[in-house]
């Protein structure tokens, strides 16, 4: 019995050691960290630009209910940068559209590649039953505790909870964007929601001219050369596999009018 007491002390004092190793190797130069928020993203699209832009955009003719908005970007690392609402309070507008607004914003980005840019619109039709990307609006689930965290009272200030961390989640209807720089630089994504979604659209698209981040190389729509709305749904089909249902003629006139009234790369 001495000796297996001996040996278990043994054991412990091996594992304690081990213990010890592998902390110090943690603590050494190998040490993997996660990214922080692009701070130069923050200064061009950080929370006073952010919430200027919106409200400039929403207070635009959209075709949808002139609702008041929720807004918010994520770098390229998916990390949020800013989140921001239109009204008096965060709950003059709807209050889950906070969370809709980030998702989309992630969506945008983490589905946009340096040379092709996708607006969550442009997922629409292919996420569908029988789509090419069916099942893509469950890949990349929102990370509740992110979303969900924090105090109320802050949702929508400088403090939200979800800013420097990763909200993720997967949106497939209007009002998401790619953020690209003036170098052409894929930077992050911009989401908006609070109204009908072709009006979120027409939104998103206008603020990303607001804050000078629109210099898109290419997408999916106008020949290839944006990442604009596609109203092209045909008896339920979507004739490029990449449209949008309408939500009202005066939205779609809007939308389909954005290259020419709020051009890319301005």
């Amino acid at each position: 019995m001495l000796g297996l007491h001996s040996l278990s002390r043994k054991a412990v004092r091996l594992g304690v050691a081990a213990g010890g190793l592998l902390a110090a190797a943690a603590c050494s130069d190998n040490t993997i960290s996660g990214p922080t928020v692009d701070l130069n993203l923050r200064r061009v699209a950080g929370f006073d630009q952010l919430k200027a832009a919106l409200a400039e955009a929403r207070n635009e003719a959209n075709g949808g209910f002139n609702l008041d908005m929720w807004a918010a970007v994520v770098d390229r690392n998916g990390l949020v940068v800013a989140v921001v609402f239109t009204g008096a309070t965060a709950t003059d507008q709807w209050p889950g559209s906070r969370v809709i607004a980030a998702q989309k914003a992630n969506t945008a980005n983490a589905f946009s590649l340096p040379h092709l840019a996708l607006s969550t619109a442009n997922l629409y039709a292919a996420t569908q039953p029988g789509g090419t990307l069916f099942g893509l609006q469950e890949a990349n689930p929102t990370n509740e505790d992110v979303a969900y965290g924090g105090n109320a009272a802050d949702y929508g200030t400088r403090k939200d909870f979800m800013v420097g961390k990763r909200i993720g989640g997967t949106n497939v209807f209007g009002g998401g964007v790619p953020l690209y720089d003036a170098d052409g630089t894929l930077v992050g994504g911009l989401g908006v929601s609070g109204d009908a979604s072709c009006a979120d659209h027409n939104i998103a698209w206008k603020m990303r001219y607001n804050l000078k981040l629109d210099d898109v190389p290419a997408g999916v729509a106008d020949d290839g050369k944006d990442d604009n709305i596609i109203y092209d749904f045909e008896n339920g089909m979507s004739a490029s596999g990449f449209g949008h249902p309408e939500c009202s003629a005066e939205a779609t006139a809007i939308g389909k009018a954005l290259p020419t009234t709020h051009p890319i790369g301005h």
